[in-house]
């Protein structure tokens, strides 16, 4: 395993290429190489045909610069070290920090291959690689390059590893909205590749992605987490969120407590209704004539019956008592 941990387009935990990839990539690129300096030199012999030996010698010699050397830089340089014999194998050349190459990275590498591979048909590159520790010829180590492994064959994607138990749900309030893509790949590269590392360099690599992490939320971790357990718990806050969004889902399990969810009581079903035979319109009621009503007749009281008041009523005198007539058997005479 490279001790390479960080790089510009370069992941972490990348092996370097051996000899027998190496050689397979050189293998192909001198197959392209020598099919164009063939094509090209059996042109440029009919074209220079009537030129003397001197400029015919002259145009072969450069066409062979052209070809062989000039080209290889300028592919490396412009694809980044990732020539077609390389792309075929799944390797890339980068610098020793891990960056994509330049062009003196390219230009050093190219010139010396013109002594280790094709001078001397690549022996010298065989024995450089056989005794570098990390596979490097000469050309790599004067360039201050190395040859890697993009693509490992049957490798499939790590998952990040879960945080503790103690810190599930305990970033659930921490603003991520200020933490850039760049961050987070670097902090997953590192979280899924931790225990491939050396100890002191995975421990100190994770004291730095945590502090940039802390300088990004503003928030520090609690007392006594260790930088691993307190990225992992983040990583795992922010996947949560995106399941949340993406999916309308509520978070995992590892992320915040689950709430037991109340049996639904099944709905008895409802009797339908029998339908409402319509009722027959009711013919409107005419409204019957006004009859006025009849007043009581008063009785006519006689005009001699009427007594006019009077200012003062006279006292009314006692009648004289009215002796009773004796009934006797004697009638007086007609």
């Amino acid at each position: 395993m490279s001790d390479l941990v960080t790089g510009d387009a370069v992941v972490l935990g990348l092996r370097p290429a051996r000899l027998p990839s190496r050689a397979l990539a050189i293998f192909l690129d001198l197959l392209v190489y020598l099919t164009g300096y063939l094509l090209i030199s059996i042109g440029l012999t009919l074209a220079t045909a009537s030129l003397d030996p001197a400029a015919q010698a002259a145009v072969s010699v450069a066409s062979f610069l052209l070809v062989l050397v000039g080209i290889p830089i300028a592919v490396e340089t412009l694809s980044h070290g990732r020539s077609l014999g390389k792309l075929a194998c799944g390797l890339r050349v980068v610098r020793d920090d891990g960056g994509p190459i330049r062009f003196r990275h390219a230009l050093v590498r190219g010139a010396m291959g013109v002594v280790e591979l094709l001078a001397t048909f690549g022996a010298i590159a065989c024995i450089a690689s056989l005794v570098s520790a990390r596979g490097r010829r000469l050309g790599d180590v004067f360039a201050g390059a190395l040859v890697v492994r993009e693509r490992v064959p049957g490798a499939r994607a790590m998952p990040v590893p879960p945080p503790p138990p103690w810190l599930a749900g305990r970033f659930s309030g921490l603003d991520l909205s200020a933490v850039p893509d760049g961050l987070w790949l670097a902090i997953r590269q590192y979280l899924t590749r931790m225990n491939q590392l050396d100890p002191q360099v995975g421990a100190a690599m994770a004291v730095r992605l945590a502090d940039d992490l802390v300088a990004r939320t503003g928030t520090p971790p609690p007392v006594g987490v260790p930088a691993p357990a307190f990225l992992m718990a983040v990583v795992h806050e922010r996947q949560s969120r995106d399941a949340a969004r993406a999916f309308g889902q509520g978070a995992p399990a590892y992320a915040r407590p689950v709430t037991p969810v109340t049996p639904v009581t099944p709905v008895t079903p409802v009797t339908p209704v029998t339908p409402v035979t319509p009722v027959a319109p009711v013919a409107p009621v005419t409204p019957a004539a006004y009859v006025p009503p009849v007043m009581p007749v008063m009785p006519v009281v006689p005009a001699a019956a009427v007594v006019p008041p009077t200012a003062h009523a006279a006292p009314a005198v006692p009648a004289a008592p009215v002796e009773p007539v004796r009934r006797t058997g004697f009638v007086p005479p007609a």
